[in-house]
């Protein structure tokens, strides 16, 4: 299959109506990249005991959030350009912007392996895909991949200024007596809402909420956004709340986006589908290839899955997203802003460079 044809969903002139829970009409603007790899930033890891150029290898999956009317992105570095997918160093980079698109960067990580009680986890791999969201007490709360090259673990960071970051370990640590502190956990999306033009995150009956995982859809409650509980069956294993559909984009796997939204029309997740390879894969996206999609849960009820999407919102359409480290292809959507009344959507592409789709749709949902 033309790996091109379906550059055609992002024009499809689909609005948020009313009637739609969805959020569409995103398009890439000429500017894409709009940030990559560079070898010009030098810091000193605290670990291997030496000066690195923490951004030489790759720089993608950023999560953001909007402070004093400015675009924060955090965003995701590899150090070395010789080492295979998955062996490399990740650290967490700071930029900002004032017009959404064109980004600067602080010269160094603002979270990294460091020698502290948390190296066990954040080390060699690092730390990576961050999620971010403003907590309503002004804080703003960061979850994010440790990586030791071994198990991968959601972990937890608070910040007051987006700059300096106090890490909290891995987000299961404590629940069911750490039963969950050693399964694979990833991607962390926090419910959130619209308030005063920024996502704020939201409580339901006193409780953050959060849909995670990587394989499946599953969702964990918290008071503190710092500790979290995971939603079991009553056979005591992890609760599904949305799981592939076969023989579609999102045949292999369903990873939860940017912070979803809490609307009237009920709890929008965007979501990362990629296609299998082989039997039981999607015919509309080629074999592999990761896409966005989108699925609604009952506001009342988080666990309760009550629509889908059925055609990805935005897929790999541009060179540079068909290339790199995964050349199946990639747009891994990870976070969301609404800024000067349209929605920011940033991503990383094919697990090397950040890309930004942006929607003139400027109903609130």
């Amino acid at each position: 299959m033309n790996r091109h044809i379906y550059i055609l969903f992002l024009f499809i002139p689909l609005m948020l109506a009313s009637q739609e829970p969805w959020l569409t009409g995103f398009e890439k603007p000429a500017t894409n990249p709009i940030m990559q790899a560079d070898d010009q930033y030098v810091f000193y890891c605290p670990v291997q005991k030496d000066s690195v150029r923490w951004q030489q290898a790759d720089v993608f999956n950023p999560g953001a959030v909007v402070r004093n009317d400015t675009v924060f992105m955090l965003f995701r570095a590899e150090d070395d350009p010789e080492a295979i997918l998955g062996r490399r160093t990740s650290r967490i980079g700071l930029a900002h912007s004032t017009d959404g698109i064109h980004f600067s960067k602080h010269p160094e990580p603002v979270l990294y392996p460091q020698e502290d009680e948390f190296q066990k986890w954040d080390f060699p791999g690092g730390a990576e895909d961050p999620r971010v969201v403003e907590l309503a007490n002004g804080e703003y709360l960061m979850l994010y991949t440790s990586w030791n090259q071994d198990t991968a673990r959601l972990s937890a960071a608070t910040s007051p200024d987006l700059r300096n970051w106090t890490k909290h370990g891995p987000t299961f640590l404590s629940a069911y007596e750490g039963k969950f502190l050693d399964i694979w956990s990833k991607s962390g999306s926090v419910l959130t809402e619209v308030r005063d033009g920024r996502l704020v995150a939201k409580k339901i009956n006193g409780l953050y909420h959060m849909y995670w995982g990587e394989l499946f859809v599953n969702l964990a409650t918290s008071e503190d956004g710092i500790n979290w509980t995971p939603m079991l069956k009553d056979d005591g294993s992890l609760l599904k709340v949305f799981e592939p559909t076969l023989n579609d984009f999102d045949s292999h796997l369903v990873e939860p986006g940017p912070p979803a939204l809490y609307t009237d029309k009920g709890i929008l997740l965007l979501y990362n589908g990629k296609n299998l390879n082989g039997e039981g894969a999607g015919t509309i996206v080629p074999e592999g290839t990761y896409c966005g999609g989108q699925v609604l849960f009952d506001k009342e009820n988080p666990a309760k899955m009550i629509d889908r999407l059925e055609q990805p919102f935005i897929c790999p359409s541009l060179p540079h997203e068909i290339t790199g480290q995964y050349k199946a292809g990639t747009t891994f959507i990870e976070g969301l802003v609404l800024y000067k009344d349209k929605w920011f959507l940033y991503y990383g592409t094919a697990d090397s460079m950040v890309g930004v789709a942006v929607s003139e749709v400027t109903d609130m949902p």
